[in-house]
């Protein structure tokens, strides 16, 4: 017999043993077992019996585990956040799931974790003030937490695959107009940080990949930058360098010649500079030498003092390939600008915010088709 069901007699009512054979333990010759207590009819238990032999014919059968999903949730986070991810990105995982996911979770045995678990501790953080937008993170990092709970082997399937998470509409995306493009550069001419947010908009590269950008990996000559680097400053106060977050991210950017012109007058400055300290500049030295916050916070003062709202430095990127589509430049060639890991995120993020490509394409359709289906009836003729 491959599993049984006993009902126990000095427990509540409706409790249920369920014995699962699991053959010979090949190393001591004795026989496996799996003991697993349920609540509920009869026919509750034959269905969680049936279930548990699947699980064991597809190799999918987890032995149930005292494990906590806040140990595991430790776990993860050493094994895989930070080795893996970027350290803001494992940073902010870190915070989220310390202050919010061990005191509402922790508690409960991974194996044991419930899909109405994970929904009232949605339910649970909406009512104490968390947006949909922020419980909706929550859900994916649990989402991906769990995922690797089922590659690791200690999870049979993943509870989050049953929860939709509360929707949100996605933020506005807000860009630079042409016509007030250069009035913002005009402004940034006064501050220091000019080459840096013009390098921002007119390559569209990632705060992290400007901040770690080297002279060495600017070829000023042949107009490309090469990044291959980003740079993160953590709560702690650490400033970590490290290779980008995926392959794609790491490319060769071409420079306009106005880039190249702006980035050699700032060079020369800097050398100048330097003379004055009795000091080179090396190759090795960063081309903005700044805290991330200091660049952003930069960007924002000077957005308002020119009357453009709701324009972050992150805007820099999303003007540089909305810009890109208007003028008809393949998407595939915006996604290598601008890192993306696939062509499809590019079009996900990006299609909408080029108003009449659409048109344009229908349009262009007719001037293709249009003019051989004329010769076509002519030649018939």
């Amino acid at each position: 017999m491959r599993g049984s069901i006993i009902k126990q007699k000095h427990q509540a009512e409706g409790s249920w043993t369920i014995v699962l054979s699991l053959g010979l333990d090949p190393q001591t010759g004795k026989r496996k077992q799996q003991w697993l207590t349920v609540r509920g009819s009869k026919h509750e238990a034959e269905k969680k019996l049936r279930e548990l032999l699947t699980e064991n014919d597809r190799g999918m059968l987890i032995k149930p585990s005292k494990t906590t999903l806040a140990v595991f949730l430790d776990r993860w986070l050493k094994e895989y956040a930070w080795p893996n991810l970027a350290p803001r990105t494992a940073e902010g995982y870190e915070h989220m799931i310390r202050k919010y996911m061990i005191p509402g979770l922790g508690n409960i045995a991974l194996t044991a974790l419930k899909p109405e678990h994970l929904l009232t501790y949605y339910n649970e953080r909406r009512a104490a003030g968390l947006s949909s937008r922020t419980v909706n993170h929550h859900h994916a990092l649990l989402h991906g937490v769990l995922k690797s709970g089922c590659k690791w082997g200690l999870l049979a399937r993943n509870p989050a695959d049953s929860v939709d998470p509360p929707h949100f509409d996605k933020p506005e995306m807000h860009t630079i107009a042409e016509a007030d493009l250069q009035r913002f550069l005009d402004a940034a001419k006064q501050t220091e940080y000019y080459p840096c947010f013009y390098l921002a908009l007119f390559s569209g590269m990632r705060r992290s990949e400007l901040l770690a950008l080297r002279w060495s990996d600017v070829d000023l000559i042949l107009c490309q930058a090469h990044v291959t680097r980003s740079l993160h400053h953590l709560r702690t106060g650490e400033t970590v360098i490290r290779q980008p977050k995926t392959a794609k991210s790491r490319r060769v950017v071409a420079l306009s010649p106005s880039t190249c012109l702006v980035l050699q007058e700032y060079r020369t400055k800097q050398e100048n500079e330097r003379l004055h300290t009795g000091k080179l500049l090396l190759e090795d030295d960063l081309i903005f030498p700044w805290l991330p916050d200091t660049v952003t916070h930069a960007w924002l003062k000077l957005s308002r003092r020119v009357g453009l709202k709701d324009i972050n430095l992150h805007s820099a990127r999303h003007t540089h390939a909305s810009l890109l589509l208007r003028q008809g430049v393949h998407p595939k060639i915006v996604q290598e600008r601008l890192g993306h890991s696939s062509i499809a995120v590019t079009l996900d993020t990006y299609s909408h915010v080029a108003p009449g490509l659409q048109e344009a394409a229908a349009a262009g359709f007719d001037d293709f088709i249009r003019p051989r289906a004329n010769e076509s009836v002519n030649s018939d003729g």
